[in-house]
């Protein structure tokens, strides 16, 4: 059963090569629905992480799970979870298990992965997140539901105003801790955890292990067991990516992508910014060379970011720029290149941003473009990861080595041909409609104002007390005034620029009109009064 709110991600992404030794997923007690619903999508060996979770999650334990990204993190929790539904479910009941991911995309990819997993199994997956309308995700829960995946804030939101019943969850997960903790969901997963009953399982997932999230797992965990997927080091390894770093001048950084976009062998490419704006410009730039290309960013709507990401991963657009808040988490297929246009700001963030690709066992290649401002910045990340870029060549869009290094042909220029412009673009794909109410334009917030004709005079009757000069109520709420609302009523024509009388103003006290003062019939500078 698919979720009503959101259609979707594409089916998992783990159809990488495995080691032949690698456990099936049917030698784990898992119910035999959910085997034949990962062999149905090519997916029946483990990788590591799963192979050391599934023991453990299956039997109940609670555990923290540490891996770098695209390592299979989403079945390792996924897998045991489904396995301890209770279905089916009765229609209107409350959530048995809970998923919070620290942003919208990621969790429409989880949500898309447990529908999946648990297709032949009947579990109804709802995906609750925030930029959609509450409507039909409160119909959703109020319909029933198997398993909820959202971010912190519209979580919290619903189940304070009693439309998410928390009561029944028997399985907890937070998917990508670290992030969450980035980006300041802390306190709400401290409520919502609350809410939980005291009995449930619950499995943590993150990247690297901070304080505050150590706190959080030994203030909510019941004895965890803690695994590793790879080696005992502080920060995750990024050999598993071919790297190049250059120095590049602000001007020239577009020339230079344009012809890294034509490099041989490139497939679906990921390019990051640390900014919004930067990240829209640089897509509207490729996309006047002719590329293929869409954004995703905090200041789209969520249908215009989600349209990016479906035409994105269905290969319409081969391009996504990206900056680390919204792309943060993304699972898509064949991401051969991750481009940095603008340097990142620390090594973790560097280490999320190539783990885009060479996801599940794939290669992959990353170029980092850094600008002469950020080199003492650059030198640390390489300091942190021990990588060797240290001094990054100068390079422009004419440089040789870039040519050769990058296997980019000799001849190529900054415009992509119109014959290899083969993809349908970000066009192709519908933005879909969220629901919801419409913002309302400022026009027609306030009628009263676009309705009545802009007076080029200030005849205006200032009162005191809601009384006009002549000690009747205020008739009108035009802001040209009484007088120009009289002239619109009355039909008088407006007076030409040439013979436009000076207005004057009407100064009253407590309703009494008091007489006019020499200086309104004396200077002809046209300055009011200071008010």
């Amino acid at each position: 059963m698919t979720d009503p709110v959101a259609e979707p991600a594409a089916p998992l992404a783990a159809h990488a090569p495995v080691k032949p030794e690698s456990p099936l997923f049917s030698d784990f007690p898992i119910r035999p629905e959910i085997v034949e619903s990962l062999r149905s999508v090519g997916i029946e060996h483990t990788f590591a992480i799963q192979e050391l979770t599934l023991p453990i999650a299956l039997a109940g334990q609670d555990l923290i799970g540490q891996a770098r990204t695209g390592t299979g993190k989403t079945l390792g929790f996924g897998v045991p979870m489904l396995n301890r539904l209770a279905v089916p479910s009765e229609r209107g009941a409350a959530p048995q298990a809970l998923v919070i991911a620290p942003t919208r995309e990621l969790a429409v990819q989880v949500a898309g992965d447990l529908t999946t997993a648990g297709k032949k199994l009947g579990a109804k997956v709802v995906t609750i997140y925030g930029g959609r309308a509450y409507e039909p995700q409160v119909e959703a829960l109020k319909s029933g539901c198997d398993v909820v995946v959202g971010t912190p804030g519209r979580l919290l939101d619903l189940s304070q105003q009693g439309h998410l019943q928390l009561g029944n969850v028997r399985c907890l997960v937070l998917d990508e801790a670290d992030e969450m903790l980035d980006l300041g969901f802390l306190p709400d997963i401290e409520k919502l955890m609350a809410m939980l009953p005291a009995g449930r399982q619950t499995m943590l997932f993150s990247a690297t292990m901070p304080g505050p999230i150590v706190s959080l797992a030994r203030q909510f965990l019941n004895q965890p067991m803690q695994i590793r997927a790879e080696s005992d080091t502080e920060t995750p390894a990024t050999e598993h990516v071919e790297q190049f770093a250059y120095r590049a001048h602000a001007m020239d950084k577009v020339e230079v992508l344009a012809r890294i976009l034509q490099a041989e062998g490139r497939g679906l490419t990921m390019i990051f910014s640390r900014t919004k704006r930067t990240a829209q410009k640089i897509a509207d730039e490729l996309v006047e060379r002719g590329f293929a290309a869409g954004a995703v960013h905090g200041d789209l709507g969520q249908g215009a970011r989600e349209q990016a990401l479906r035409a994105f991963r269905s290969g319409k657009v081969d391009v996504l720029v990206a900056t680390d808040v919204a792309a943060r988490g993304l699972d898509v297929d064949d991401v051969t290149h991750v481009i940095n246009y603008q340097c990142p700001e620390d090594a973790m963030t560097y280490v999320h941003r190539i783990g885009r690709t060479a996801r599940a066992g794939k290669s992959g290649v990353s170029v980092t473009l850094v600008d002469w401002d950020d080199l003492p910045k650059w030198k640390l990340i390489c300091d942190t990861l021990d990588l060797p870029f240290h001094e990054p060549p100068e390079t422009y869009s004419t440089s040789e080595h870039l040519y050769l290094e990058l296997g980019i042909p000799q001849n190529t220029k900054g415009t992509l041909p119109r014959s290899e412009r083969t993809r349908a673009g970000l066009g192709a794909e519908a933005v879909e409609d969220l629901g919801g109410k419409p913002k309302r334009a400022a026009r027609d917030r306030q009628p009263a104002r676009e309705a009545a004709p802009r007076s080029s005079g200030r005849a205006r009757t200032r009162s005191r007390g809601g009384a006009a000069a002549d000690g009747s109520a205020a008739a009108s709420t035009s802001p040209s005034g009484d007088g120009e609302a009289r002239r619109v009523e009355s039909g008088e024509p407006r007076p030409s620029s040439g013979n436009r009388s000076r207005t004057r103003r009407r100064r009253t006290r407590s309703g009494a009109q008091v007489a006019p003062a020499a200086s309104e019939s004396g200077s002809s500078t046209g300055e009011h009064p200071a008010r």
